[in-house]
């Protein structure tokens, strides 16, 4: 196709008031000034605050979770998450290759190795067929849970994604973990708002874990948070993520060696006042891609829709392009245009420290690998006044 014609469209109809047409740009309309002036006034901008508590709650509240953990960002929630479900040293995580780096980096935190299984096409996440298929040609189910009968090393847990926030078929995929004592830590670092089959993702497995980065659906600067039904593990993580000290009114104390993990305030303080504008950019996010669905039926270039029982944030809209040479010419007239596009992530097996990992048959992430390109996604910016 002609990309001139998208890039006209993107300008001048979709981010008419956007200058250059960035990715993902926060949006701040709400009452983010206000509650950041109570929490300054109230002199608690660090680890302990109202602002913290009342954003868990909320999070708890819109996701059907019991509770809540604040932490500093979504990397560290995944760290503490692997941690709490039993990844230790020596042991291995099954994850997906088609992933942000800190999903891997968070299991090598825990001196653990990725074992990379393949996506399905249509979810962009972890493949249920294609993991139950890796654990009956490759692990022995013993006592002790499951071991790899080619490196020796037990399998620790199993850490699908939802990709741009599209949920993968997690249902499956916890149940084949279930079978194999496997427990499955959910990577919905991008997938605030999206459900499958008429549940939030993050809550099916053991532990989610959500980000609210800067590029987020909502942000708090940084920040990320655990979510699980299981309150024994909450209240563990809660002590982990803030130094490990024991409770007391005036006295230090720490029990074990833990992280300065906690979310501050102040940055709880912008999460309160996004999450009461969540629903407003859930609409206006689902609006934008079905314009984008109506612009692109017309070309040969394929839109990302939600998958079947799902119902997406459309957090980063996707298109998938023909082949590497059409991807790499759609990426380079967009963005020398002033609209910012950009590639799939490079496969976290091809990365020079994560070479070394086992892996299974990667096709469907490679062909994606080579195709997909992400377009802008923000909210619309509202017309100057």
């Amino acid at each position: 196709m002609n990309y001139q014609k998208l890039v006209n469209y993107i300008n001048n109809q979709l981010f008419l008031y956007d200058n250059p047409v960035i990715l993902h740009r926060p949006v701040f309309s709400g009452n983010e000034k206000e509650y950041l002036s109570e929490c300054i006034d109230s002199n608690f901008v660090s680890s302990v605050g109202q602002k913290v508590i009342d954003f868990e709650n909320q999070i708890s509240e819109f996701t059907g979770v019991k509770k809540s953990i604040a932490t500093v960002n979504g990397t560290a929630a995944l760290h503490m998450a692997l941690q709490l479900v039993g990844v230790t040293p020596d042991t291995e995580v099954i994850t997906q290759p088609l992933s942000f780096v800190a999903t891997c980096n968070a299991i090598s935190y825990c001196n653990a190795v990725p074992v990379f299984v393949d996506v399905d096409k249509d979810t962009m996440g972890l493949s249920p067929e294609k993991l139950e298929t890796f654990l009956k040609l490759n692990v022995e189910l013993t006592s002790d849970g499951s071991i790899n009968k080619v490196t020796g090393k037990k399998i620790s847990a199993c850490v699908p994604m939802h990709t741009f926030g599209h949920s993968c078929r997690i249902d499956e995929i916890v149940e084949i973990c279930n079978a194999y004592k496997i427990p499955v830590v959910e990577d919905a670092a991008e997938s605030l708002g999206s459900y499958y089959k008429g549940k939030h993702t993050g809550t099916f497995g053991t532990i989610g874990v959500f980000s609210f980065n800067g590029n987020k659906i909502i942000t708090t600067g940084g920040g990320g948070m655990l979510v699980t039904n299981d309150t024994d593990l909450a209240a563990r993580a809660k002590h982990l993520t803030t130094t490990g000290k024991k409770p007391h009114p005036y006295e230090y104390f720490h029990e074990e060696i833990a992280y300065n993990y906690r979310l501050p305030n102040l940055n709880a303080a912008l999460g309160c006042a996004q999450m009461e504008q969540l629903q407003g950019f859930l609409k206006e996010k689902r609006t934008l891609a079905e314009k984008y669905r109506h612009f692109f039926e017309k070309t040969d270039i394929t839109f990302v829709l939600e998958p079947e029982n799902a119902v997406s944030n459309y957090w980063l809209n996707a298109v998938i392009l023909a082949d590497r040479k059409e991807r790499d010419a759609f990426l380079k007239e967009t963005n020398d245009n002033g609209v910012m596009t950009r590639p799939i992530w490079t496969l976290m097996n091809k990365l020079p420290m994560f070479q070394h990992c086992q892996a299974g048959d990667l096709s469907n992430a490679e062909w994606l690998e080579d195709r997909v390109v992400n377009i802008p996604s923000s909210v619309p910016t509202p017309k100057p006044e």
